[in-house]
């Protein structure tokens, strides 16, 4: 990280108003988390419900920092292959090719077979070289010279294997290929991983990383992120809109509605035109934040209570 400028990584607040500049409203427990990575160099480990902002936050620090943003987005079967290298094959068999093109030339037919032997062996490691490497995200994370913000997605759905092969990478920031060795990061990336809790993680992954649970926000900075994401919205309709929201997050649904289900409400009643929340504005675009057709079912059954109730929260 020593290649950011000293001021913007200064102290939480520096890191809260960055990121704020850059679109992502940040709680002082986030900022203060961020800002603690960028000083210690070490990965943070961002769990909580899906859509409350993990992903946005990794992307809006490369903003902020102005690094590139490479993204490994994990799934279960996820292998070396696929997120720390592959061989191009392709430019291999051309090379091979033109190696046998080139063989008599290469085995002088006056030497003998030792020596002829020992002139092919020369050739040997050139097919496992960096020049027929292809980095997948986590070697390209480490390559870049002036550093790179590295998201490792959801790393709950990957498997137990490879989150182990992932702690060499977390713990000395390189990473081994046999047919090359151990590979050194240029310059540290600054690590985010991303986890849903779909599974327990390993301690050795948790003690490697800063850890940052990102809940649902409070209405107040629900209030300040529709704000600033919408800025369209009025202030009586963004405070009716959020009051009915964190109501719904209070109710046994199979899913409660994310920020950026929350985000994409507003956007809907800017589309509307609407001043103000109504009990048919709300029954037909229940289906924008909530995605279930038991939870709509729920909802809709107190939708009278709920609408009164954002609408009286709100001071109207």
């Amino acid at each position: 990280m020593q290649n950011i400028p000293e001021e913007k990584i200064a102290s939480p607040e520096a890191i809260r108003k960055g990121l704020q500049d850059n679109g992502y409203v940040a709680s002082r427990p986030i900022a203060t988390t961020v800002f603690l990575a960028c000083q210690l160099g070490k990965p943070v480990l961002i769990e909580g419900p899906a859509g409350v902002g993990k992903t946005e936050l990794a992307k809006t620090a490369a903003s902020f920092l102005d690094l590139p943003f490479i993204r490994l987005q994990s799934y279960e079967g996820l292998d070396e292959s696929k997120a720390l290298y592959e061989w191009k094959y392709g430019k291999q068999l051309l090379y091979t090719q033109l190696l046998k093109d080139k063989l008599d030339s290469i085995i002088n037919r006056e030497n003998g077979f030792s020596e002829s032997i020992d002139k092919l062996h020369r050739y040997d490691d050139i097919f496992f070289s960096r020049h027929f490497l292809e980095p997948r995200p986590l070697l390209k994370a480490i390559q870049q010279e002036q550093g790179a913000v590295l998201l490792v997605d959801e790393i709950d759905k990957s498997d137990d294997e490879f989150e182990a092969f992932l702690l060499e990478l977390l713990s000395d920031f390189q990473v081994s290929i046999p047919e090359i060795g151990t590979v050194q990061a240029v310059t540290k990336p600054f690590v985010f991983l991303t986890s849903n809790n779909t599974r327990e993680l390993s301690e050795a992954l948790k003690r490697r990383c800063l850890h940052l649970f990102i809940p649902f926000p409070d209405p107040a900075l629900e209030r300040n992120i529709v704000r600033i994401r919408v800025p369209g919205i009025s202030e009586r309709l963004g405070r009716q809109l959020i009051a009915f929201i964190q109501a719904v997050r209070q109710l046994e649904v199979r899913k409660a509605p994310s920020i950026s289900e929350t985000i994409d409400w507003a956007r809907v009643m800017l589309v509307l035109h609407a001043d103000q929340l109504n009990i048919d504005l709300v029954r037909d675009t229940l289906n924008v934040f909530l995605k279930f057709e038991e939870d709509i079912a729920v909802v809709t059954e107190r939708l009278h209570q709920l609408t009164s109730g954002a609408v009286n929260a709100a001071g109207d």
